[in-house]
């Protein structure tokens, strides 16, 4: 839609908040709201792909404390914590720890699950009993625990923000090289990747793919599913290499 809501983090003094990126991801104009009620302007200074992380900027620094950091790496399943958003605090579980592979060409390879499921997750601060920030709510899943149908939220480790931070910061993106990405949309069916949306005008786009097609290796490679698919396209070498895919268009490959 036209407008987006959800949970900022405050992280320092000087007005710098962390959210989700989807949130603010080709923003026209971004207001931060504090409790009570005023808004302020903010900018984006950085969105991060492979993270999934949003970075703001308010004009005016918010008055609330800037929460410290914790340890994502070491935080065990069945662990009490809270999920703080902008509509309140909700209790919750850690009940698994495992990758999440997205859709949109997004591997997460450890994500923080957590049950019961709350709402207004995006954005929302997950928050160890020590009072330090975990990570950021991304999305809701109907398998936290990883076998059976169990709701619950997913979130993104603290600790993937840790060493890109600096970077987010002075220059809007991280130093580390782009890995290739070409542009699909793709719905994982027994390992077979079908894809549901080209974006106008990337590489997938302009090589011909199409929805309905039907993704099964690369570089003769057979792929089985979201995971080794992306892992086969990253390790294919750095932002504008070759690829090439193993398409099935209709009866024919």
């Amino acid at each position: 839609g036209s407008e987006r809501e959800g949970t900022g983090i405050v992280i320092d003094s000087s007005g710098l908040i962390l959210t989700i990126g989807y949130l603010v991801q080709e923003a026209d104009s971004v207001e931060v709201s504090a409790a009570d009620g005023r808004g302020v302007p903010a900018s984006v200074i950085a969105y991060d792909f492979s993270t999934g992380f949003g970075l703001l900027r308010a004009a005016k620094p918010p008055t609330v404390k800037p929460i410290a950091f914790g340890d994502s790496a070491t935080v065990p399943e069945r662990e009490p914590v809270l999920i703080v958003g902008f509509d309140g605090v909700a209790p919750a579980f850690v009940v698994s720890r495992r990758p999440f592979a997205g859709y949109w060409e997004y591997l997460l390879d450890e994500a923080i699950y957590t049950a019961p499921a709350t709402v207004n997750w995006q954005g929302a601060a997950l928050i160890n009993k020590e009072g330090k920030l975990l990570g950021v709510g991304s999305l809701v899943v109907g398998d936290a625990i990883g076998k059976g149908q169990v709701p619950g939220n997913l979130f993104v480790p603290i600790d993937l923000l840790k060493p890109i931070l600096g970077d987010l910061i002075s220059q809007g993106r991280t130093s580390s090289k782009p890995r290739p990405w070409i542009g699909v949309n793709t719905q994982d069916l027994q390992g077979k990747l079908i894809v549901t949306r080209v974006s106008p005008d990337s590489p997938a786009d302009q090589a011909g793919l199409a929805s309905g097609d039907i993704i099964v290796g690369i570089r003769g490679e057979q792929v089985t599913g979201h995971t080794d698919f992306y892992r086969k396209l990253w390790a294919s070498g750095d932002a504008g290499t070759n690829i090439v895919l193993d398409v099935l268009k209709g009866t024919e490959i």
